[in-house]
């Protein structure tokens, strides 16, 4: 179970209270760390996934840390980022919610027997999550520009991605569980 791909993402969630601790400690220095092992963290995520195909290392423990090592990142960060003052509370308690409930759908689903996979908005979602993240941990001025706007920017795009990966997992759980339910009663 633990294979080469796992380890590489229970990395990713050993490296998470590195960043966390980082910018608990908030300034110039500890800000560029942060974002060096944010990148790092970010890296492994397409790391693992990579392992994991190119080596046959597929496994059910894997479909369920990847995107729990994801979401362990990525929320945690956000929420440090509300805590700082670095990004609006309601658009990290939106973002948060979304990972909350398409876990809960996805593993109902699963229950059910079926596979809610990931669709492309929510794998953009989490690429711009990732292109905001890193400007906004930045948070300094870097070579003389400031970064934050991009960040900000990029960061209300994921929101309104995360809305319509949200909605499309909520609606495919309606309706593949609505099918489900209809040929089990036929």
């Amino acid at each position: 179970m633990l294979n080469l791909a796992n380890k590489i993402t229970l990395l990713r969630i050993l490296v998470t209270p590195l960043v966390v601790l980082l910018l608990y400690f908030e300034g110039p220095v500890t800000c560029k760390l942060a974002t060096i092992a944010f990148i790092f963290a970010s890296l492994t995520d397409w790391a693992d996934g990579y392992v994991a195909r190119r080596s046959n290392m597929v496994t059910s423990m894997g479909k369920f840390l990847d995107p729990l090592a994801d979401k362990v990142l990525i929320c945690s960060v956000l929420i440090m980022f509300a805590s700082l003052g670095w990004a609006s509370a309601w658009v990290v308690i939106i973002m948060v919610c979304r990972e909350l409930v398409v876990t809960g759908l996805r593993t109902i689903a699963i229950d059910e027997g079926i596979v809610l996979a990931a669709d492309k908005f929510g794998k953009a979602k989490t690429i711009l999550q990732i292109f905001a993240i890193v400007p906004l941990i930045l948070h300094y001025p870097l070579w003389g520009m400031n970064l934050r706007p991009i960040g900000e920017w990029l960061l209300y795009a994921a929101l309104a991605l995360a809305l319509i990966s949200g909605s499309n997992y909520c609606y495919d759980f309606y309706r593949r569980t609505r099918t489900n339910k209809e040929s089990d009663k036929a």
